[in-house]
């Protein structure tokens, strides 16, 4: 396990690097530890995942705030304690995990955390502290005060914008406004935008050369189609977040060879 005290290393790996979103679930379901041992399986080495918070105030691995569209259950996750969310079936023998489990589960990984609620904040915090994960860790949000919570607790831990700065600093990469964009991005290393947002292409080649220009790693999601992935990457971007992200390695490999 990568030991708390040091440098964020969330950003060591050569890039172009792929992030798996919610895992790897082509054949398994998604945010479980199956789906992550699917991707790590392949040679993944960053996960994309979510967390929410339990009825007892224990971060859980799930992007969606109930359990509908998962387990077919007209219940939240915060109306289950995290033993009950464990013995929701899943499909293939999976349940819900906690983030302390998955981030255990998988020492060498490293994390991209989209807090998705408020009050999961300082558990998940709690969680990468407990593990001594920190470093491995990279805290995401689209609400600043829910990532700034995160981050708040987790001196050095990596970050990434969140939505209240995401056009912005889209406008500013755009331009060409490299001071102005500096200033929008103070206390981040990454941006993480869809191709497109409010209208406006977010991720262009003037763009990813501005965001280099401020020091500023660029990740793209969701990006599921090899031709899409192809021409990302030839203009600089410096990850896929994928839900392939079989097909994404494929395509990274093939342009390194």
């Amino acid at each position: 396990m990568v030991a708390e005290s040091g440098p964020s290393v969330f950003f060591d790996a050569p890039t172009p690097r792929v992030l798996a979103h919610r895992g790897l679930a082509v054949d398994a379901p998604e945010n479980t530890l199956l789906a992550f041992a699917r991707a790590v399986a392949l040679g993944v080495t960053h996960i994309e995942t979510d967390v929410h918070v339990s009825a007892d105030g224990v971060a859980i691995v799930s992007h969606d705030a109930d359990l509908t569209r998962v387990a077919g259950r007209d219940a939240t996750v915060a109306q289950l304690t995290a033993a009950e969310l464990a013995e929701v079936p899943l499909g293939e023998g999976q349940g819900f995990v906690t983030l302390a489990e998955a981030l255990d589960a998988f020492p060498d990984t490293c994390f991209n955390i989209d807090i998705k609620t408020a009050g999961a904040a300082l558990p998940a915090a709690a969680a990468i502290r407990d593990l001594r994960a920190t470093r491995r860790v990279l805290v995401s949000s689209f609400s600043e005060s829910r990532r700034r919570a995160a981050v708040d607790a987790l001196p050095g831990v990596a970050t990434s914008l969140s939505a209240s700065r995401a056009i912005p600093a889209v406008l500013a990469a755009r331009a060409g406004a490299i001071a102005p964009l500096r200033g929008i991005l103070g206390g981040v290393d990454a941006v993480q935008f869809p191709l497109r947002m409010a209208g406006i292409p977010a991720i262009t080649s003037r763009s990813v050369e501005s965001f280099h220009s401020a020091g500023i790693e660029v990740h793209v999601w969701t990006i599921n189609d090899a031709p899409t992935m192809v021409r990302l990457l030839e203009i600089g971007v410096d990850g896929l977040v994928s839900d392939r992200s079989d097909t994404a390695l494929a395509v990274v490999r093939e342009r390194a060879s």
